[in-house]
């Protein structure tokens, strides 16, 4: 079953992927591993990001990708993932920063952001390892460098 994904737009920046890139990235992120489901990308501009990250995390920057797992009540069944909020002028200006495609580095930080929805985590350097190897391996089946790669 694919997954259902509503894509928000709350920016006018431009160079935004279509919804059918989203959807390509979403479910090769949940592959074999999540069947289904629900979630939202909302893309934002810098100051929504700001003050997300600022809310969420206590940082008060702007950052490429927020991730927000739904937390499914006890006794009720949906198949809700989470929210993906990602800033659009932070993917933009990575990409030129690291001299990457633009396009792979959107589908990098949806993956990254889907698999903080599945529970992954970067926090431990036995979990970065895992999830970066996870994400190496996502991508190369969609034909994209590593990301870790140093240029």
């Amino acid at each position: 079953m694919k997954p259902s994904i509503e894509v928000q737009l709350a920016t006018e920046a431009a160079d935004i992927p279509g919804e059918a890139q989203f959807q390509i990235w979403v479910e090769a992120a949940l592959k074999g591993r999540f069947d289904g489901g629900e979630l939202c990308v909302r893309v934002v501009d810098s100051s929504e990001s700001q003050a997300l990250n600022l809310q969420y995390r206590g940082k008060d920057k702007p950052t490429n990708v927020l991730s927000f797992p739904f937390e499914v009540p006890e006794g009720i069944e949906l198949d809700l993932l989470g929210d993906l909020v990602i800033c659009a002028e932070v993917v933009a200006h990575e990409a030129a920063e690291q001299q990457k495609p633009l396009l792979d580095h959107w589908a990098h930080l949806v993956i990254h952001g889907t698999l903080h929805l599945l529970g992954y985590d970067h926090i431990k350097d036995e979990d970065a390892e895992e999830m970066e190897a996870l994400e190496r391996q996502l991508l190369a089946d969609l034909s994209i460098p590593d990301p870790y790669q140093e240029r």
